[in-house]
């Protein structure tokens, strides 16, 4: 493949992962794969897109400006887990062989088309549990809500496609708000873990900055392009594509893992 035609291959997936990213989720799905066609080893391919989708989580968060208002001291309190997860996360990826990352890799995008598969089904579950609760909440300064965050900021800078419907889940089950407002504080959350993620990965040396630019700005523009299709492009259906995308990734992984 030409010089023009990897910065071609580059554009495309970088639009595509933050469309999707905005849409349904699961922008990693593309991405990651990509580069991989490329050549680049596995895990410089992973830091490489973790670093080059960062701006599509950011349009997340600031999209849910209006839905945070009066979170400020939850944002404060739950960001503490966001930063010690996202931290774990970046530097166990860092540390990881390149021959046991790719071993385990296949099973992280089976997981990430796991959890956008049960999303419509986890939603409607949690609203009508919603509805039916008669226990008192866990407030969100619980332990348990803390581990939640913990473990799932990790898996945001160590891989990270899928783990919006994870956390959602999490705030949903533990704590009484309504789910915009969740949505909002999980936005904020993921973008603090894959911020603290990309300031580890900048110094590792492990990132190719010509392609993590280029993902930088076309997942932007993917993302902006992304959320003005949101309203009348279906979801379930984008959702099914990515899903059948990773499914096929995962199998050609497995035969050369």
């Amino acid at each position: 493949m030409t010089s023009a035609g990897h910065l071609l291959l580059v554009c495309v997936a970088g639009v595509l992962a933050g469309g999707v990213n905005a849409i349904a989720g699961g922008g990693t799905l593309i991405s990651f794969p990509a580069l991989l066609a490329l050549g680049i080893p596995p895990v410089a391919a992973n830091v490489t897109s973790r670093v080059g989708l960062v701006t599509s989580y950011a349009g997340g968060a600031t999209g849910y400006r209006r839905e945070l208002a009066g979170q400020g001291h939850r944002v404060r309190v739950l960001s503490v887990g966001a930063l010690v997860g996202g931290v774990a996360g970046a530097v166990i990826l860092l540390l990881s062989p390149e021959r046991s990352f790719r071993v385990v890799v296949p099973y992280l995008v089976l997981f990430s088309c796991l959890l956008l598969a049960v999303q419509p089904i986890l939603t409607k579950w949690l609203a009508k549990r919603r509805e039916a609760r008669s226990a008192a909440p866990i407030d969100h300064t619980s332990p348990l809500v803390h581990t939640g965050v913990i473990l799932s900021s990790a898996y945001a800078s160590y891989f990270g496609a899928g783990v919006g419907v994870l956390l959602l889940a999490i705030f949903a089950i533990l704590i009484e708000d309504d789910i915009q407002r969740l949505n909002g504080l999980k936005n904020v959350l993921i973008l603090v873990a894959n911020i603290v993620g990309v300031v580890l990965f900048a110094f590792s040396g492990r990132v190719d900055w010509p392609i993590a630019l280029l993902l930088i700005v076309t997942a932007y523009g993917g993302g902006l392009l992304g959320s003005r299709l949101a309203r009348k492009v279906r979801a379930d259906v984008l959702r099914a594509v990515v899903i059948v995308f990773g499914v096929v990734v995962a199998g050609a992984l497995f035969a050369t893992s």
